[in-house]
Order: structure tokens, then sequence, then C-alpha cells
């Protein structure tokens, strides 16, 4: 057996080393494997939800804008209705200024009527 041992040795074929460089004491950092900050299914969520954020936005701008023209409008229709209220005081103190018997009798005149007592007739007031 010995004999067959040395011979089964002297066929094996010694490989030669690479030299190797002296280690230093570093402590060695485990193998990273590459992982995204966010997975394509969170980056689908934040997009849409930074997209139904600007569209609920811009919905709440264009109501609010909406709200401030009809208000625009009611202050003016307000406004319109107290100058028309106004001109129509004023017309009613002009009918009652020009209805007093003194200015009709003068009107009358000027039209060629004349007071006949015969004509007049009394009705009784109300």
């Amino acid at each position: 057996m010995a004999l067959e041992q040395r011979s089964f040795q002297m066929n094996t074929i010694h490989e030669v080393q690479a030299p190797q460089s002296p280690k230093t004491h570093e402590p060695q950092q485990p193998a990273r494997r590459s992982r995204k900050l966010f997975s394509t299914g969170e980056k689908f969520l934040f997009v849409m939800f930074a997209a139904v954020l600007v569209l609920f936005s811009t919905m709440i701008l264009h109501t609010q804008a909406q709200i401030n023209e009809t208000n625009k409008e009611v202050q003016q229709i307000n406004n319109d209705i107290v100058e028309i209220s106004k001109q129509n005081t004023e017309l009613s103190i002009q009918v009652s200024e020009k209805s007093t018997y003194e200015v009709i009798w003068n009107k009358a005149k000027e039209l060629g009527l004349n007071l006949n007592e015969k004509n007049v007739k009394v009705v009784p007031g109300r």
C-alpha cells in the first residue's frame, strides 16, 4: 500500500499558487443587493395621488372663481336696484308736485279751458 500511495502522489500535478497579498484587518462588507428606493407600484401610486391632488385643487379654485363672479353679479344687481328705487322715489315726488290743483288749473288755462260753473258736478268724497 505504501508503494501505491507513493506512485499516486507522484502522478499528481501540483498547481502553482498565486502569491497572496497580506490581509489587513478591515471589516468585510456583506454583498449588497441593489434595491430600489421605491418600487414601480409605489411610484405609480405617488403619481396618481399627485394627479388627484392637482385635479381637486384645480376644481376648488375654479369653483371659488365662479362663486366670486356670481357674488359680483349679485352686488351689481343690488346696486342697480338701489339706483332704480331712487329714480322711482324722485319720479313719485315729481308726480305729486305736478298733480297739485294749481298746476293742473294753470295747464288747463294754457290749453284754453274755462271753468263753467254750470258744468261742474260735485262728487261726494269717498
